[in-house]
């Protein structure tokens, strides 16, 4: 049969049309899935809103509204009340680096190191970051839980690769886990802050405007403690190659081990690459959580929201004009003892 001129023009576009729009099918695949988030962290339903990219770029992100705290999730503990007591984790970066369980032994070495977290009856100076910090010498510091506060977080549905990663500092947006649990980076260091924003078995804390956080991939927190030799057990399901939520770029985040197990061998800088996961079989850009603690990724390759993520908040992260969350600065260690025992000066 032959067509005319015509027709053969407008069957070339339409085949053409139809090889674009089959493309797209199957870039819809990376797209976040808004029906993964656990409704007990959600104040109301997902929507699909405008929004702004950090280069200008206009588009269409998910906006998730979630609670303090998922309904039913329990927390803790943090800082232990006395030397005898055992507390959360703490990731430490003094000399004898590394992952530790808060108890006697981890202050007391801090306190050869300069830093003073108990008196002389060995109680740990508790403060709460939300109601000024401490008093006198270093705090350990456990924030209360606000329950009329809220979260407001933008992802964009289809993630843009940027043309440099966005290196995660102290406290930067992470991302949101499935179970609408906010993710941001390592918390603020002892060295530079004086103060201990204490963390959890799952590696979270209270932020000082009252809601919970992680900072760490929880779902595969275990994975690190064995790595690091800590003897500790986080209380939410262990899964090494489970899906632990979106990252503020809309890539997703998953724990060490790709689907079958198996370790990754061909991360980029970001501790991501592209690859067939159970949600994406098909393939698509994600990251992993690495062996070492904080296990998040140190970077993102895509771009986030402008604004991605707000809390109604009276002060912390994400509130107007709120701070790190770290709480506020301790006094700095005492290194007269320490440079008299090395003989250099302090």
């Amino acid at each position: 049969m032959k067509h005319s001129p015509q027709t053969l023009r407008f069957l070339i576009v339409f085949m053409a049309f139809m090889a674009l729009f089959t493309c797209i099918a199957q870039d819809v695949e990376s797209v976040i899935d808004l029906e993964l988030f656990d409704s007990a962290g959600l104040v109301q339903a997902p929507t699909v809103v405008d929004c702004t990219l950090t280069d200008g770029t206009e588009t269409q992100c998910a906006q998730l509204v979630v609670k303090y705290l998922p309904d039913g999730f329990e927390t803790g503990p943090y800082c232990p009340k006395t030397l005898s007591d055992v507390g959360g984790i703490w990731d430490w970066d003094g000399d004898n680096p590394g992952l530790y369980r808060l108890n006697g032994d981890f202050f007391k070495m801090l306190r050869e190191q300069g830093f003073n977290f108990y008196d002389a009856e060995g109680n740990i100076n508790i403060a709460d970051p939300g109601a000024g910090g401490g008093g006198d010498g270093n705090s350990c510091l456990e924030a209360s839980q606000n329950d009329t506060v809220e979260e407001t977080v933008l992802i964009p549905i289809n993630p843009v690769k940027a043309d440099n990663p966005t290196q995660l500092g102290t406290v930067a947006q992470v991302g949101l886990a499935v179970n609408s649990i906010p993710i941001f980076a390592d918390a603020p260091s002892v060295l530079a802050r004086g103060n201990l924003p204490a963390l959890d078995l799952c590696g979270g804390h209270i932020d000082p405007g009252g809601w919970y956080h992680w900072h760490s991939t929880a779902s595969d927190i275990e994975t690190s403690f064995s790595h690091e030799g800590l003897e500790a057990h986080c209380h939410i399901a262990q899964s090494a190659s489970e899906l632990f939520g979106y990252a503020f770029d809309g890539y997703p985040m998953y724990g060490s081990a790709e689907a079958d197990g198996s370790v990754p061998t061909d991360l980029d800088a970001c501790n991501g690459h592209q690859a067939a996961t159970a949600e994406y079989p098909e393939g698509v850009y994600h990251y992993h959580a690495s062996l070492e603690f904080p296990n998040l990724p140190t970077c993102l390759v895509g771009m986030s929201a402008q604004g991605a993520f707000s809390t109604n908040a009276s002060g912390g992260v994400g509130a107007p004009g709120g701070g790190s969350g770290g709480g506020s600065d301790g006094p700095r260690p005492d290194f007269s003892n320490a440079s008299e025992q090395l003989g250099i000066s302090e």
